[in-house]
């Protein structure tokens, strides 16, 4: 796995050993990251984070900040060692909380973000996706872009109570990838 442009480009991360993550491999990394466009002084959040590599392949792109949220303590140390390596540390947060927990605690923050990295296991994407949605709205900021991975052969997921503008699911092997436009996160006018 490596980082596949930007300022580190070709530099190589770490997964995690033990863990039962599944890093986003460098092709849908890189498809992704050409759908997105610059990351420019973006707030990402790199939610289920695993190895970091979405939320680092921003950081490499141009992100200002990126906060990882990953539950599994081995994950989130595997996450450390990569940005440590990478010397991306000041740019970075981690937390090692539960996702709903975490959403919770980025909203009493005030926390906005312009892009939101999802990539749960893709058992529970379904099951999840309202939840996520109603959990993200509150620290989504103006047009923000949400990437949400899942299995190809699971069931599309929705971002319920969340004014989306666009919207695209792409195809890439086992992975679906829907990109979701952000006009007013909380679907007010």
């Amino acid at each position: 796995m490596r980082v596949i442009a930007g300022t580190h480009r070709g530099r190589r991360l770490i997964a995690p050993k033990g863990v039962a993550t599944r890093p986003t491999g460098d092709r849908v990394r890189e498809a992704v990251f050409a759908i997105i466009g610059p990351c420019e002084g973006a707030h990402v959040l790199d939610l289920f984070a695993g190895s970091g590599a979405m939320g680092i392949e921003a950081l490499s792109r141009g992100a200002q900040a990126v906060t990882f949220v990953e539950r599994d303590p081995r994950a989130a140390a595997c996450i450390r060692a990569n940005l440590t390596a990478l010397e991306l540390t000041p740019a970075a947060r981690i937390v090692v909380r539960d996702w709903s927990v975490a959403l919770r605690d980025e909203a009493q923050r005030d926390e906005r973000y312009d892009l939101c990295l999802i990539d749960p296991p893709y058992s529970v994407v379904a099951g999840i996706s309202a939840d996520i949605s109603r959990a993200l709205a509150p620290v989504l900021a103006e047009y923000a872009t949400v990437i949400l991975e899942g299995s190809a052969a699971g069931p599309v997921p929705t971002m319920d109570g969340i004014r989306v503008t666009e919207r695209s699911d792409r195809t890439y092997g086992s992975t679906r990838v829907s990109i979701f436009r952000v006009a007013n996160p909380s679907g007010s006018a």
